[in-house]
């Protein structure tokens, strides 16, 4: 079976976004270019890990490698709504990060959910490559200054949703939340 990848080297617009309310969003990588749209789904654990993870990434090309680094606070900020039509091309199963040193870029790669892969989990991590080889992707190729656009606009994402409980970090709801911190009993 052939396998489909989806490469922006860069793209013109590489976001994280959400569709539906709090506590019922749908998260979603979109990335544009080239006359092209990709969406791909994906878990709100798996947005927050590769922007927390992208940050490192940046933090730690520019200490080996003496990258620059842009500020924090990137002067465009990209609060646009995810563009239509929203097709679901994959589930992402795997998420990959690369630094390429001769090019100064991060590389993002988002890998499609196979068949069973929660049983695979407990196989030995030698097979992840061959596993994971006839899977879509999606490829995208960012500047530091665009990576860090993504990584604010993608902590703004997962920040806006349900405020955590103070006790036990879940999210809370309006309705009410069974906190283990006390024993099932609703706050």
């Amino acid at each position: 079976m052939s396998h489909q990848v989806y490469a922006f080297e860069p793209p013109e617009r590489f976001v994280a976004g959400t569709v539906g309310a709090p506590g019922e969003r749908t998260f979603f990588l979109q990335a544009r270019g080239g006359g092209r749209l990709v969406t791909v789904a994906l878990e709100k654990v798996q947005v927050a890990l590769l922007a927390e993870k992208l940050d490192e990434l940046l933090v730690e090309a520019h200490r080996r490698f003496g990258v620059e680094l842009p500020s924090v606070e990137p002067s465009p900020t990209d609060n646009e709504p995810l563009e239509t039509p929203l097709d679901e091309e994959f589930r992402v199963g795997t998420l990959g990060l690369a630094f390429d040193v001769d090019t100064a870029t991060v590389v993002i790669e988002a890998i499609a959910v196979g068949e069973g892969e929660a049983d695979e989990e407990d196989e030995e991590d030698d097979d992840d490559e061959e596993l994971t080889a006839d899977r879509d992707r999606l490829r995208v190729r960012l500047t530091p200054q665009a990576a860090r656009a993504f990584i604010d606009r993608a902590r703004r994402v997962v920040a806006s949703g349900r405020p955590p409980c103070p006790l036990c970090g879940q999210p809370l709801d309006a309705r009410g939340h069974l906190c283990p911190r006390h024993n099932g009993y609703r706050r």
